[in-house]
């Protein structure tokens, strides 16, 4: 009997292996950063936080109107020193954006990129970017103190450049060391605010020191949200902000009270402050409240860092709601009565 024949084993093809991504295959490049553009560039001047600048500028042109013939008497003075504060508050950004990008603080950041941090602008071009700006600044300060003949106001001007470089610059900065609230108090309240009206009026009023008290506790508030966010962050890159020497109870807490305090300010300029025409226009703003009570409430519930960039924002509505009310009600009385 003739053997069965066979059946030959049919062969399975077996599936090759998946080719990984070009990012993860070994060696492989991955895809440089895009420079920069001109809205990448207006970003990094944090205009948001211009308003830091501009209130206090109002603020020492309001308080100074309170003993000039006409508000607008200094006009072109008051001009300078707005120019003195935005240039120098862009300047402070973009040597900030410098500073800590070099540093490597602004890796992983919540926010927006910053562009040395993103690597999308050399960290040379940011610094030649910010010595302009500070250039620009000292420049308008240099005119505004030819116009005034007080020559010794250049001191005050080239300690404000190094309070705004040493902030995050140099081998050991101050911000670093949780002294920033104490120089944005300084320099983003007291002295735009006393040194806008010294400047128009050579003198310097109790409604100066008060309105510069309260928007520089703002300022401070702004500063502190963004240490809370940047906390754990900065912990790690040795950055002892006060976020960090404070903890997470702390630090709410500070913020809570730096709010507070200009509405405490202001009870003196709707209770107490002599002419009765300002004092009817002052409680009007109170009306900043509706900025400030949600950031307080966010501040104190709050627990992701997208909710203090959301208290940061508040902050700055904040200050420009108090600001400028402040300085429209302080002006109206003298505006109405030249009608």
């Amino acid at each position: 009997m003739a053997a069965k024949q066979q059946r030959p084993i049919p062969r399975v093809k077996m599936p090759a292996p998946p080719i990984p991504p070009k990012a993860k295959v070994k060696g492989a490049k991955l895809a440089a950063p895009k420079p920069a553009t001109l809205g990448t560039w207006i970003a990094g001047a944090r205009p948001q936080t211009l308003a830091l600048a501009v209130v206090p500028v109002a603020l020492g042109t309001a308080t100074a109107s309170l003993v000039m013939d006409n508000w607008y008497d200094h006009w072109v003075r008051a001009l300078l020193c707005l120019a003195v504060a935005v240039f120098l508050q862009i300047g402070v950004n973009y040597a900030n954006d410098f500073s800590d990008g070099v540093r490597g603080t602004d890796r992983d950041r919540v926010g927006p990129q910053r562009l040395v941090g993103s690597g999308r602008a050399k960290p040379r071009t940011v610094l030649i970017v910010a010595l302009v700006f500070f250039a620009l600044a000292a420049a308008a300060g240099v005119v505004l103190v030819w116009r005034t003949e007080q020559w010794w106001l250049l001191a005050g001007g080239a300690l404000c450049l190094l309070a705004a470089w040493f902030y995050t610059g140099g081998r050991r900065p101050y911000g670093y060391l949780g002294l920033g609230e104490v120089a944005v108090f300084v320099f983003f309240g007291i002295v735009p605010t006393a040194g806008t009206m010294y400047v128009q009026v050579l003198d310097v009023n109790l409604e100066a020191w008060l309105a510069g008290a309260a928007v520089g506790a703002i300022a401070c508030a702004v500063l502190v949200a963004n240490n809370a966010r940047d906390r754990e962050r900065d912990k790690t890159h040795g950055k002892r902000t006060s976020a960090v020497l404070l903890g997470n109870v702390g630090t709410r807490v500070l913020y809570v009270v730096l709010m507070l305090i200009p509405f405490g300010i202001l009870a003196f300029f709707a209770t107490f402050y002599e002419p009765g025409s300002a004092s009817g226009f002052a409680p009007y703003v109170y009306f900043a409240g509706v900025a400030a009570l949600p950031a307080i409430v966010i501040a104190i519930t709050g627990r992701t860092a997208r909710e203090w960039v959301l208290v940061m924002k508040l902050s700055l509505a904040t200050s420009l709601l108090y600001g400028l009310g402040l300085a429209a009600a302080l002006v109206f009385p003298a505006a109405l009565s030249g009608l």
